[in-house]
């Protein structure tokens, strides 16, 4: 099999069905400019959504075979880890991910393009200290990859990449294809996954790099007012579509049954979000409610932000992000224990800390 060589950017779109795809697109966007709304109404959603974060992450990582929970990598932060190095493998890979998101934020914060020394940071974080290590971090392959069966040769692939000389070219053209403004921004979104999957520009982490520049992409474009919108639900459930409509480009060039899946995708997943993300602001709402009665105490918010921080957190780690003092952290801990709010899961003995959780938001993000 020949290595393919991706179309320039913009397609001629000119072939689409634009009845069914504006159809899509129109419900596409109702339900993203729904969940906006939620977005705007949470008071720090980069707080208040950290643990959706790390549920994306788990899920993006599982596409590509990284088997872990979410359960399971909270814990791991909270020093409970696993027997398997093989598990804690899986957790490295998935804290990464969420770490690669996080500085991809900030820097498009900086009101900064897209540019290819972004997408490479996004890599090197993917796979920095993970398996993959090996494999030139931030660096554009270098050599001819190929994507198939376990140990098959080229002639066996089921997909060869371009060839690494022609990766510049193609990613410098989709780069100024995703910084254009244009386009139908949910359209530009597909296109942009599909083509980058497409040019499969590293040797590791080409599909978690591009799951992660969706959310950005729509942040940038003024779709969500933050960048945090968690699409790799549907693509989990959807494995084989997923895999098989980017197959269809490359095969038949068939971007519309991709156009619309992707589109299907964001709309699916936005009122999904919105569900998450009302259950989380409902929940901050009745507990802010409650903590003041129960506190007593001008640390009341603080500590009301601390609960929402880690759904499983230390309690000196507690204690700190609370900016408690000594003496009320003990009084309002217990207050807190007592009232069913914080659970003891793992108590303090010696150099072991006691660890507390926080069940209700646990139990919406699991």
């Amino acid at each position: 099999m020949d290595p393919y060589t991706p179309q320039k950017l913009p397609l001629d779109l000119s072939k689409l069905n634009w009845q069914t795809v504006a159809i899509k697109i129109g419900q596409a966007n109702s339900s993203l400019a729904y969940y906006n709304g939620i977005l705007n109404s949470i008071p720090n959603p980069a707080i208040f959504l950290s643990p959706l974060e790390t549920k994306e992450a788990v899920l993006s990582s599982r596409i590509e075979g990284t088997i872990t929970t979410v359960d399971e990598v909270l814990k791991y932060e909270v020093d409970l880890k696993p027997e398997s190095i093989h598990k804690q493998e899986d957790i490295i890979e998935v804290l990464n991910y969420r770490k690669a998101t996080r500085a991809a934020k900030e820097w498009l914060k900086r009101d900064l393009p897209f540019n290819l020394t972004l997408i490479c940071a996004i890599q090197n974080e993917l796979i920095d200290g993970a398996r993959g290590k090996d494999k030139h971090p931030g660096e554009i392959r270098k050599e001819q990859v190929w994507i198939g069966p376990k140990g098959c040769s080229i002639e066996k692939a089921v997909y060869v990449p371009p060839e690494p000389l022609g990766l510049k070219l193609h990613l410098d053209n989709l780069i100024d294809f995703m910084n254009l403004s244009n386009q139908e921004f949910l359209v530009q979104a597909a296109i942009m996954h599909a083509q980058f999957e497409i040019i499969h520009p590293f040797c590791d982490g080409n599909g978690r790099t591009g799951r992660i520049l969706i959310p950005l992409f729509l942040w940038r474009k003024g779709l969500i007012s933050a960048p945090m919108f968690y699409i790799s639900e549907f693509f989990d459930e959807n494995r084989d579509q997923y895999v098989d409509n980017l197959r269809r480009i490359t095969n038949e060039n068939d971007w519309e049954r991709w156009i619309l899946f992707f589109l299907e995708a964001v709309q699916i997943q936005a009122k999904r979000n919105n569900e998450k993300a009302t259950q989380v602001l409902h929940l901050y709402r009745e507990m802010r409610d409650r903590m003041v009665d129960l506190t007593k105490s001008p640390y009341a918010l603080k500590v009301l932000d601390a609960l929402f921080t880690a759904p499983i957190m230390k309690t000196a780690d507690f204690i700190k992000f609370a900016g408690l003092e000594p003496k009320s952290a003990h009084r309002i801990i217990s207050k807190l224990k007592d009232e069913k709010i914080l659970a003891t899961i793992q108590k303090h003995s010696g150099r072991t800390s006691e660890i507390l959780a926080f069940d209700q938001l646990y139990q919406i993000i699991r």
